[in-house]
This record gives structure tokens, sequence and C-alpha cells, in this order.
């Protein structure tokens, strides 16, 4: 199969010739393997007992060869991290080591931070701009610069496309796939989780029904704020009974390890901070948003019509947020929300670059963008002033183009690294 080039290929090329050892962290499926392969002289797969075996036999790497070693699925042997650490405490060179993991180690795992030692990288699945690169014409990072030129150019995704695009996931061995088979793949991903991950991760999932419905109210939170009670409340069976909460909060613990769970924090600024009284509640999203239309039987038809008209936009915001932080993650930049605590105001997405320097971003599901889909983001610019790089609005139209106002309104599509 093809290789789809990555936004962390370009992140890798440029941390390898500074860094000695760099851990990819990410949902199983995402690519990780296949990308970090790619530059590695010798690969161990810590998942196959043989290799393992040949790990915990040569700790040190003494009879390693030169060049990139990578160390797939490494959390199934933690002493590896440690053993690494220490090489690079010893003077191992750039781009020496490579590890990768879809978990994080069992808990009650005693493992060095590696912080200073191990430079780590999220993998999520992959941004709309990664599998349609010739859409995209407008760059993220030169929008957070202050250089970005003309917003300009024009689509032909519409709202369908986008729909098609969220039910056929991230995932580069399922985004190939036509939307049936995909479908099939990630009800299939969603089992072995519920059915054999989790216990991998030292936890038995006595009622895997249970879960299941758990994570579909997770998956109708999306987008959202909602209090971990309210999904709690949803979470209920044809009877009426519901899982305890001790119980939703080792789902919700064990999802996070397996890098499932991708919420979205509470923004903040790091200095002179204008607002006062804003919520710290995070936004909730799933790794893929594909996960979350298969967990709520939503196909893109659905959708585009009555039938999933309420998770319609939450879910755009979804596929959205995942392309922006993808290409926030390549501009060394953080992604946050903002909402003040009575609700009067709010920002889908704030970015915010190495200098305190602020991209604000509203996505709305639709094809024209009026008054009403900017007034936040006015606001937030009235409150940062010159702090504020750009605002965007984000939408299911065909062209980019500038508001007389400032504001940069542009298709989904037309959005990059």
């Amino acid at each position: 199969m093809e290789y789809m080039p990555r936004t962390l290929d370009l992140m890798l090329d440029e941390l390898m010739g500074y860094e000695a050892a760099i851990a990819i962290d990410g949902p199983k499926g995402v690519g990780k393997t296949a990308t970090a392969a790619r530059r590695a002289t010798k690969i161990w797969r810590a998942d196959i007992d043989a290799e393992r075996a040949t790990l915990e036999a040569d700790p040190l790497f003494e009879d390693a060869p030169n060049g990139t070693l990578l160390v797939d699925e490494w959390q199934r042997l933690p002493t590896i991290w440690d053993s690494v650490r220490r090489q690079v405490d010893d003077g191992a060179g750039p781009g020496r080591f490579l590890l990768t993991g879809s978990a994080t180690p069992r808990r009650g795992t005693d493992t060095h931070s590696g912080a200073g030692r191990i430079e780590s990288l999220r993998m999520r699945p992959m941004a709309f701009y990664e599998r349609h690169p010739e859409e995209s014409t407008l760059s993220l990072s030169e929008l957070l610069n202050g250089v970005a030129g003309s917003i300009s150019g024009t689509t032909v995704c519409t709202a369908a496309g986008y729909f098609e695009s969220i039910v056929r996931s991230g995932f580069p061995d399922i985004f190939r796939l036509p939307e049936r088979q995909s479908t099939r793949r990630l009800e299939a991903y969603l089992q072995r989780v519920i059915d054999r991950d989790m216990a991998e991760q030292g936890y038995a999932v006595r009622r895997p029904e249970t879960l299941r419905r758990w994570l579909a109210a997770y998956a109708a939170a999306s987008s959202s704020s909602a209090s971990y009670s309210n999904i709690l409340d949803a979470t209920t069976s044809g009877d009426g009974s519901q899982p305890a909460r001790s119980t939703t909060i080792a789902y919700r613990d064990q999802l996070t390890q397996l890098w499932l769970l991708d919420p979205v924090p509470a923004w903040t600024p790091r200095m002179n901070n204008p607002f006062k009284w804003l919520q710290n509640s995070s936004k909730h999203q799933l790794a893929d948003p594909a996960l979350a239309a298969r967990l709520l039987g939503l196909s893109s038809s659905a959708l585009g019509s009555s039938q999933g008209a309420a998770m319609a936009g939450p879910l755009f915001e979804s596929l959205a947020t995942l392309s922006v932080r993808v290409a926030a993650d390549a501009a060394g930049a953080r992604v946050g929300h903002l909402r003040t605590k009575g609700g009067e105001h709010e920002i889908d997405l704030v970015v915010e670059g190495f200098n305190g320097e602020v991209v604000g971003i509203e996505v709305k599901l639709s094809a024209h963008v009026d008054d009403k889909h900017v007034k936040h983001l006015k606001w937030f610019k009235r409150q940062l002033g010159d702090r504020v790089a750009d605002l965007i609005v984000l939408y299911t139209g065909k062209e980019a183009y500038r508001r007389r106002d400032g504001v940069a309104v542009i298709p989904l599509a037309l959005l990059s690294s």
C-alpha cells in the first residue's frame, strides 16, 4: 500500500537532527509504525515474544547496528524506556532511537519521565489536508505568524464531502476503503478495544455492553464541555440502569491511556490574562470523529439528513479540530477552547504560538458566513488586541476570502499546516 506523507514526517525530519530519542504516541492504527519504520535501520516489535526477548537480552543495545533503532509498541516492555534514557545520558547521537506506543504503560509500572532526554510527539489520525493534500492552500503556521498572503482559493468539497470524510476515518488503513467496508473496520476496531485492549492494560471489562453505552454517550457529547455526570446520566440501558460513577471513571482513565480520548483543554493566556470567570472544562473529542459516528450509528447520508442533523455540526467541528491540532503541532503551538462561565462568549479553538501570538477559530457547518458567525471572534480581538495574529471561520463553503472586518473565512479543505 502506498505510503501517505504525514505532517509528523516534517517534524521528525527536523527533530531527528537534534534529539537522540523520540517517542511517538497515539492510538493503534494511526500510522506510527509506518512513519517511524521509514527512518529505521533496525526494528524490534515488543508485542512479539521473540523480539521482546531479544531486547530483554541486550538492554544496552550492545549488539545493535549503527543508525536509527526503532522499538515498536515499547509499552509492552516498559524497562526499555529507562534503557533508552540511559543511552541518551551516555551520549547517544541525534536520531539514534525511535519509540512508538499505542498505550501508556500499565498502571503501577515505574519508569523515569524521560523529560529532557526523550522527546515526545503525539500522532493523531490524518487531518483532512493529509487525506486530500491537493486541496489545501492556506497555512495555519503562516496565519499564526502573521505572514500569510491573501486569503483566496476555492474547493469543490461540500458538506456532503466532509460528512463522507468524517465516517471514513483518518486511520490510514481504513480511510481508503468504501464507506460500507470502513464501517465494518471501525466496528471491529471498537470491539477490539472493548474485548482485548482494555484487558491488556490490566482492566477487565465485566460488562462490555455498558462500556459501549458509555462510549456512545461520550461520542454524543463531542465538541461540547458536557459534565461527566451528564455523560453518565446518558449511559442508560433498556431497563434504565446506569453504571457506577467509579466504573465510568475507570473507563475514562483506561481509554485515555489508549490515546482514544483526545479532549481539547480550556485555554487561558500564559500572561496578562484579561479574561475573568472562564470555564475550565475540556471539550470532549474522541481520537477520530469516525469512531464517534460509528458509536452513534451515523452514516454520511444520515449526517446530511434529519436523522443525524443534531450531530452533523459537532462532528464537523471534531473533524476541523483534528485538522487544526495536527497543523498546530507542526507549528509548535498549543490548542485550546475558550468559554466564559456564563456562556455569553466562546471561541471554538484558540491556537497559541511560541511567542504568545494567538489565532481564534470558529467552526461553522454552513456554506455562508454572516455577522452572527463572527461576533465572538470580534469580542476576542477586543480583549487581546495585538496579541491576536488572525481570526478565522472554518466553514463548508467553496471560497476563501477575508471579510471587511478582517476575519478570514476559509473552507476546511483549504487549511493546511
